[in-house]
């Protein structure tokens, strides 16, 4: 099983997304599930920066050893920040999905209705194990 942290939300596309208490700011990245099923994580594609996006669209894509998968937005909002550090070094997706390997910010646009609680989410992955 792997580690769901109890203070984030997640999707079924498995991004995790924290700040939601906070409101307006919102952190993405991908889940310690989804790195271990993509394997060795090579390259990240994050959207730009001032960029609008909307829940549910591809925004970017992590490409691994086995497989390019994309990723989505989670919310409706403007792109406000990207992690440098994790396009330049991709493996930290895989190291440290829920700290150093997050992804992008987005200031939210809306609700965020269809995010997963992390007992959601553990019950999503434990179906596909």
């Amino acid at each position: 099983m792997s580690n769901i942290p109890e203070d984030l939300h997640y999707t079924k596309e498995h991004e995790w997304i924290s700040g939601i208490d906070d409101g307006l700011t919102l952190t993405v990245g991908v889940t310690a599930y989804a790195a271990d099923a993509l394997g060795d994580v090579v390259y990240v594609q994050v959207p730009e920066v001032g960029a609008t996006v909307t829940a549910g669209d591809a925004v970017g894509e992590v490409e691994s050893t086995k497989s390019v998968s994309d990723i989505f937005a989670p919310v409706s909002g403007e792109i406000v920040e990207v992690n440098e550090i994790v396009v330049d070094d991709p493996s930290l997706v895989n190291s440290d999905p829920y700290g150093d390997g997050w992804l992008f910010r987005v200031r939210i646009e809306g609700d965020a209705d269809d995010l997963l609680s992390p007992e959601e989410y553990a019950a999503l992955t434990s179906g596909e194990s």
